[in-house]
């Protein structure tokens, strides 16, 4: 038995994936973004895992549709602290989920919950709210599939990350094809072993910082 991966723990465990991406703006207007985020939803039912995004109205919500019309499971992590305040503040959509968890911590603290319900994520095209969920889940070392090729930051990951000077890992998939990225993200899903407490993917012993930095100080 493996605590570090819930599949040796949990073998018929229904795994969460996260999808992230533009919730409003010209995104929504691109046919083809707005199609393929369906067929993210579609690939995730068929691969029997539950689809969570923030509950937002936008592409992770053509995505739920899309999951929902292929009978499958999903939870929408709402910046609201009740379904009043989710329906008339944030003007956001209920047809397409089985349950919500309120938050009540508005739409940048509610995206740390979004990630840390996912076993994964998916990245969709977006803007600089996708952006933060994506560095949430790159830094905490969840396994992320990047949707390429529809616009939007999600075809310039691999630049942002050398910006940053850091680089893609092995727990990182890309595809401009819904099919082929969800079976991708969860064969590393399936693979992947998850660091047992907060932060150790970043400063633990073999923690990526650390590690970023152990490389910095050898080459100075």
């Amino acid at each position: 038995m493996n605590p570090q991966n819930i599949f040796s723990v949990l073998p018929n465990y229904k795994p969460t994936i996260g999808v992230m991406g533009s919730a409003s703006g010209y995104l929504m207007r691109n046919k083809k973004a707005v199609a393929a985020s369906v067929e993210v939803g579609v690939a995730i039912a068929a691969n029997n895992a539950v689809l969570v995004n923030g509950a937002c109205p936008g592409l992770p919500d053509k995505a739920a549709a899309g999951c929902k019309a292929a009978g499958g499971e999903t939870i929408g992590v709402s910046p609201a602290i009740s379904l009043c305040s989710h329906i008339g503040k944030y003007k956001s959509p209920v047809k397409h989920y089985d349950r919500f968890i309120f938050t009540g911590m508005g739409l940048m603290m509610r995206d740390i919950v979004n990630i840390r319900t996912s076993d994964a994520v998916v990245i969709l095209p977006g803007g600089t709210g996708t952006l933060n969920e994506f560095t949430v889940a790159y830094d905490e070392g969840k396994p992320i599939g990047v949707l390429t090729g529809y616009d939007g930051c999600a075809d310039h990951i691999k630049e942002i990350l050398e910006f940053c000077h850091r680089k893609p890992t092995d727990r990182m998939v890309f595809s401009s094809d819904p099919n082929e990225l969800v079976e991708k993200l969860m064969k590393v899903l399936y693979e992947v072993n998850m660091s047992c407490n907060i932060d150790d993917y970043l400063v633990g012993d073999d923690g990526e910082v650390t590690k970023a930095d152990e490389e910095f100080e050898s080459a100075a």
